[in-house]
């Protein structure tokens, strides 16, 4: 059929995709302007009907995630005609928009079980998209993030389940002013611990995040690209929401030992990613522990409660976003022309392609935190807002936890540069220009944002206030 033929499905899913993004640009300079955005669905008045509520933060992630999407697919074309079968084509661009739809509505919607929904849209055309993998062993990794994920979708609906049992209501606005007449309701606790624990599975945080690396190593180099750059990043701002936005009011942080819980598990997965990143031997999966790890970073911003803290959590789930989608590029890049990403395969290919090796160094100097990377300024609040509460060690701990990115980056510049190929490749694929750019324009935004800082920093930070007020 007409409508399946894979140039034809690519060009539907392509103008899909950017379309939302000068529509999400519009909404974030539209809020900036006039403040918060109410939409009622179908004229239904919350809490009876469903709200959709754009204020600065869910604005800001609305762009992280258009953004990614309108980049990944031009990049998408070929890459996706190399390693999906002709006849499955239609199937993988219909998941990839589902996912993107999904990931959209999760982060507009303004209701707790209309978040739920849209969390299962977005990870059900997920488990399909990992599936489709070459490697056989995509179908186990798909596999085990659909137990993970159900176990957190799961534990999700449980929560927003007790909350509604308490409240009578499932909008988060009118949840943020309900619970605090009841905060010390059992009931309330129980729902928040178990959305609490549903979305950290769902956005991989250390030690619920063992879905994650074979997820992103066995997946098509697309959907590797597009979920490190995206999926996570949601999960991470749903979470925000919970504990900001529904519990802020009660300020859940302080109240329970929320606050210490979540500091204890970011640093372990700065510490243990990072270092697990070490023992990698194919770079794709390196890349995922260091996903681990970046994770971390943005719940330790979330847990000092400050807003420095949370500025720098907000800033980082956009730089890590930026940097991580251009590294998967490369991997990209990488799996098209050579057909592998293992470090013993990309020795020696500094000199045979010097700009896709740039690019590598360029978002690995930006994982490490590296001043004029986006980075940089990341780990430069994130030291700060630790100072600030008088938490020194857990300073000491940010850096030690950048000195193991050093190292693991450092591994895999001493391979491309210092060593020669044990199996040189003869023939090369010419990387087309319609995968190049997409990484380049990337790899430089990691550059730019990493210069110009303050378009982020004054977004993140307005964001960090509305929430620290208890914003919705």
């Amino acid at each position: 059929m007409f409508i399946r033929h894979p140039r034809v499905v690519w060009m539907w899913a392509f103008v899909t995709a950017w379309l939302c993004l000068p529509m999400s640009v519009g909404l974030l300079l539209k809020v900036l302007e006039q403040g918060t955005i109410v939409y009622n669905l179908g004229g239904w008045a919350a809490p009876w009907g469903i709200e959709y509520r754009i204020d600065i933060l869910n604005s800001f992630v609305l762009i992280i995630v258009s953004m990614i999407g309108a980049i990944v697919l031009p990049f998408a074309r070929r890459s996706v005609e190399r390693e999906i079968p002709q006849k499955r084509i239609y199937l993988f661009y219909t998941m990839l928009l589902l996912c993107l739809a999904g990931l959209l509505g999760m982060t507009i919607t303004g209701d707790a079980f209309n978040l739920f929904v849209f969390l299962e849209i977005s990870s059900l055309s997920t488990y399909v998209l990992i599936s489709f993998g070459k490697d056989r062993r995509a179908l186990t990794a798909a596999y085990r993030y659909l137990i993970v994920g159900t176990i957190g979708a799961t534990f999700y609906i449980i929560g927003v389940g007790l909350l509604y049992m308490a409240t009578g209501s499932l909008n988060i606005a009118d949840l943020a002013v309900l619970i605090p007449n009841i905060g010390g309701n059992r009931t309330v606790q129980s729902g928040m611990a178990f959305l609490i624990i549903g979305l950290a599975l769902k956005a991989a945080l250390f030690p619920m995040h063992m879905w994650l690396p074979n997820a992103y190593t066995y997946a098509p180099s697309v959907v590797s690209i597009f979920l490190s750059a995206t999926a996570t990043k949601v999960a991470v701002y749903a979470f925000i929401r919970v504990v900001f936005s529904i519990f802020g009011d009660v300020n859940i942080l302080e109240i329970l030992p929320v606050r210490n819980m979540l500091m204890v598990l970011a640093i372990a997965a700065m510490v243990i990613g990072s270092a697990a990143a070490l023992y990698q031997t194919d770079v794709r999966r390196l890349f995922a522990y260091s996903s681990i790890a970046q994770i971390g970073y943005i719940i330790l911003g979330i847990s000092f409660d400050s807003v420095t803290g949370v500025t720098a959590g907000v800033v980082h789930l956009f730089n890590h976003a930026l940097m991580k989608g251009g590294l998967f590029m490369v991997l990209g890049l990488l799996a098209y022309q050579i057909g592998s990403t293992k470090i013993q395969d990309i020795a020696g290919l500094g000199e045979r392609m010097p700009l896709t090796m740039a690019a590598l160094v360029i978002g690995g100097l930006g994982l490490i935190g590296m001043p004029l990377t986006a980075g940089f300024i990341s780990k430069w609040y994130l030291i700060q807002a630790a100072i600030d509460i008088g938490l020194w060690p857990i300073a000491f701990i940010i850096v030690l936890s950048s000195i193991l990115t050093v190292v693991y980056v450092w591994r895999i510049v001493e391979v491309i540069y210092f060593h020669r190929p044990v199996n040189p490749i003869n023939d090369i694929d010419r990387a087309p220009i319609s995968m190049v750019a997409p990484m380049w324009i990337l790899i430089g935004a990691t550059i730019f944002f990493g210069i110009n800082t303050n378009a982020t920093l004054e977004i993140a930070g307005a964001a960090a206030k509305a929430l620290l007020a208890g914003g919705v």
